[in-house]
């Protein structure tokens, strides 16, 4: 099972058929590439990071493969410190590796908004990065590559991809996503009995 952590980027906000979401399109490219996956999508809008972590315990309640990671977009609009949310995604990462130590985790790399002054932006920037190396998990480097501030691929508000940006999101996630999903079926035990 892959379970995806994340703000109304992973929930949908805005969207109008929830099978729009990356979630679901990165379940559709699993299944064209031979590989189905169950998804669960953990996505609450306006969560932060803090949120995130308060949140794990819920969401560990059931085994996982795979845990993509995608919190910290709330904390940078808010333009919270960035030594707290990585103190945030660390404690999520290392709840996630004490329930199940061989699930494997995927950070999802966000960008502040450059309002915040290029400072703020780049301590922002290296969080997910650092969280990455220091817990030695997959990144995806930005997950709104090639959409976020592409007017044409997000919804009015100009910060939610509309069906068109999630596709492009979806191959984002996927890209570093699926050697972990062949990874993780190459080392399933196989079923009692055969």
């Amino acid at each position: 099972m892959v379970v995806f952590l994340g703000t109304s980027l992973t929930a949908g906000l805005g969207l109008v058929r929830t099978e729009d979401t990356y979630v679901s399109r990165v379940a559709e490219l699993a299944d064209s590439a031979g590989l189905p996956i169950r998804t669960v999508n953990a996505g609450v809008s306006g969560a932060t990071s803090a949120d995130g972590l308060s949140r794990i315990g819920w969401v560990l309640k059931d085994p996982l493969d795979i845990l993509v990671l995608e919190l910290g977009a709330n904390d940078g609009l808010r333009g919270q410190d960035p030594r707290a949310t990585q103190r945030n995604l660390l404690a999520i990462i290392d709840s996630t590796r004490a329930h199940y130590p061989h699930a494997r985790i995927v950070l999802a790399g966000m960008e502040a908004p450059p309002n915040l002054g290029a400072a703020y932006t780049r301590a922002f920037r290296a969080v997910f990065p650092r969280v990455a190396r220091e817990r030695h998990t997959a990144l995806i480097p930005f997950l709104l590559q090639g959409v976020g501030g592409v007017r044409a691929l997000n919804q009015a508000d100009g910060i939610h991809p509309n069906a068109e940006g999630e596709r492009i999101v979806a191959h984002n996630v996927w890209k570093v996503l699926e050697p972990i999903v062949r990874d993780v079926e190459a080392h399933r035990p196989a079923p009692e009995g055969r």
